[in-house]
């Protein structure tokens, strides 16, 4: 039996399988992108896909602590469409 790997949210700290968080990486040249596929290289930061830990996350920029660097206004709506189309889709499928 395949061992799942665990990873924690960097805003709630909640434990859950790597496949059902979001992961957020900086790159070397300190650009920050949503990693989709989950094999991005660079330092990586995973948030559970709700609304309500990433507004957290914005209020207290854990997760620009947790990258250590400034992520800006376009990531996080680019993350914040991620995570409504991902709720939206379990809604419907």
């Amino acid at each position: 039996m395949k061992k799942i790997p665990q990873r924690s949210c960097a805003i709630c700290r909640a434990q859950k399988n790597k496949s059902e968080l979001l992961r957020i990486v900086k790159n070397k040249e300190n650009e920050i992108k949503v990693d989709t596929i989950g094999k991005e290289p660079g330092r990586g930061a995973y948030i559970c896909y709700s609304m309500e830990c990433l507004e957290k996350g914005i209020k207290t920029k854990k997760l620009e602590k947790a990258l250590e660097c400034k992520i800006k206004e376009e990531t996080y709506e680019q993350i914040k469409n991620i995570i409504s189309n991902k709720i939206g889709g379990d809604v419907i499928g």
